[in-house]
């Protein structure tokens, strides 16, 4: 083990341990966590540690399950301890597989694999922040051959109630609208993991793609590559390509969909050939923008064919599936570990889903989930991880414009365009049929914005003469006390049952068809 006092640290230092331990001279005040995936949570905080989100059956798509139970104060990678002084001390992993603790007086950094690079800076958030992505991106690299393009997506419109006739009308409809990439959404697939057209696309994919390009734009897709449920012919036919603990079970990847999902494991040269093909077949149906998502599924614990770290498996995938794709394709990484992501694909997804409502009680509050899909929840995870710009296109998610089937404020619509002109990584979700005159004008100009974005302090900004301010977003919700903190256990405890969990998606998607039929 490496120690440090934190007197001693003078400028940026780089130290080769497994482990390192800062001793903290100075009273700390905050303390900046990262979280592991795209949905995990990033945030500055206090030194109290946060209550443990619920339910349990969605910590594996949702943070890094090895540390769900860690009681002090933690991160993926890096971890920032502010002072009474306004000065920052952080401590950051400079490759894959390392993990972040506060320990009252400590900081401490610790590699699940061999010695490793960290670093170390002492001073100004901008100037450690700014020094440690310059670290970085020396040892990732950084893609830069494609721009961001501007997106139209399927899902926070239609959800998995796609199908062809929708779809083409939609394309239609949004006439000139100076999107870049129409991109279709969940939905479209047999089963997760069964990756081939479903009954409501009778032409297939190539004909969905040649009607994207028909309207001069760049066709993209949604896929899960990573996962399949326990239903899907993949996982009955070849149970030998799925990561499994130590006593031969099989790795949860979560629930979702209604069932449970379980994780390929990526150095099965069975699975490496099967992805391949994968993607290279979804390139011939005229497909050139890929929304990989559940990601995280490469980087869970389990026993691998190939014997090596986790996150250094899952790093080694991204690097075939974007070689797999081809020079002239975009690959967006959702549901992703961020730092094994970086220099192999061209976007990260850094935050949670959006929503149509600004935050939900029963999720964000009683059940104390930041994870979960809301519009707040996105926001304060985005925010904390803007400094991320430099090392890849930063995807905020959809930015909202309609207010016909939205019940979101126009103020918190604003937040989220604002934050996507920050990104400069403009997507929306919104149908055209449900867009007055003057929402498709709004859509149009935000854009072809070029705005000039400067960066005033940690939540404001300046986007051209414009002050905007995200501090009222980023709070954390108050924990649950009395009453509704037993409510709060009642609610986690009832939702680790499969049952119930297919009981609210059967509600769910009774709403989504309601919503369709509206059409």
């Amino acid at each position: 083990m490496q120690k440090i006092r934190q007197s001693k640290i003078k400028g940026a230092e780089i130290i080769t341990a497994k482990r390192v331990q800062i001793e903290l001279e100075a009273k700390s005040i905050r303390y900046y966590r990262h979280g592991w995936q795209s949905w995990s949570l990033a945030t500055w905080s206090d030194l109290t540690p946060l209550p443990r989100q619920k339910p349990e059956i969605f910590y594996p798509l949702q943070l890094d399950v090895e540390y769900a139970y860690e009681k002090n104060l933690h991160g993926s990678w890096l971890g920032a301890v502010e002072f009474e002084d306004g000065q920052i001390l952080l401590l950051g992993a400079l490759a894959t597989d390392a993990h972040v603790f506060q320990a009252h007086d400590q900081l401490n950094g610790q590699s699940e694999a061999e010695a490793l690079e960290w670093f170390v800076m002492l001073g100004d958030e901008d100037q450690v922040f700014s020094e440690y992505v310059r670290q970085l991106k020396s040892r990732f690299g950084h893609v830069e051959k494609n721009h961001a393009p501007r997106v139209w997506c399927s899902w926070y419109s239609l959800y998995t109630m796609i199908d062809e006739e929708i779809l083409f009308k939609t394309f239609d409809a949004l006439g000139d609208l100076p999107f870049e990439v129409l991109q279709v959404d969940d939905g479209w697939q047999k089963k997760i993991g069964d990756w081939e057209a479903n009954q409501k696309f009778p032409a297939g994919m190539s004909a969905l793609a040649a009607k994207i390009k028909s309207t001069g734009r760049t066709a993209g897709l949604w896929l899960a590559p990573l996962i399949a449920t326990k239903s899907s012919q993949l996982f009955r036919n070849h149970k030998d390509w799925f990561l499994k603990d130590e006593q031969g079970r099989f790795v949860s990847a979560g629930f979702n969909w209604g069932e449970q999902l379980f994780a390929l494991d990526t150095t099965h040269p069975d699975v490496r050939s099967w992805l391949v093909a994968l993607i290279q077949q979804v390139r011939r149906w005229g497909f050139d923008y890929f929304k990989l998502d559940f990601l995280y599924a490469g980087a869970l614990k389990g026993k691998r064919h190939k014997d090596m770290p986790r996150e250094s498996a899952y790093r080694e995938c991204l690097k075939l599936l974007y070689e797999a794709m081809g020079e002239d394709a975009f690959f967006l990484t959702c549901g992703t570990p961020i730092l094994p992501a970086l220099g192999v694909c061209d976007a990260i997804r850094i935050g949670p889903d959006v929503s149509h409502e600004w935050e939900n009680y029963r999720n964000e509050t009683l059940l104390y989930n930041p994870t979960t899909p809301g519009t707040r929840n996105a926001v304060r995870t985005v925010v904390h991880r803007l400094w991320l710009k430099d090392l890849a296109h930063i995807d905020p998610d959809v930015e909202y414009f309609e207010s016909k089937e939205n019940s979101l404020e126009e103020s918190h619509k604003l937040q989220l365009q604002d934050l996507a002109l920050i990104c400069n990584f403009k997507a929306t979700s919104d149908l055209p049929q449900w867009m007055t005159s003057d929402e498709r004008e709004q859509v149009r100009n935000f854009l072809l914005a070029e705005p000039t974005v400067r960066r005033l302090d940690r939540y404001l900004y300046q986007v051209d003469d414009r002050i905007v301010d995200f501090s009222s977003a980023v709070a954390l919700p108050e924990e649950p006390k009395g009453i509704a903190k037993l409510w709060g256990a009642f609610l986690g405890w009832l939702g680790d049952f499969p049952s119930v969990l297919r009981v609210f998606k059967w509600l769910d998607d009774g709403k989504l068809r309601k919503r369709r039929a509206k059409l």
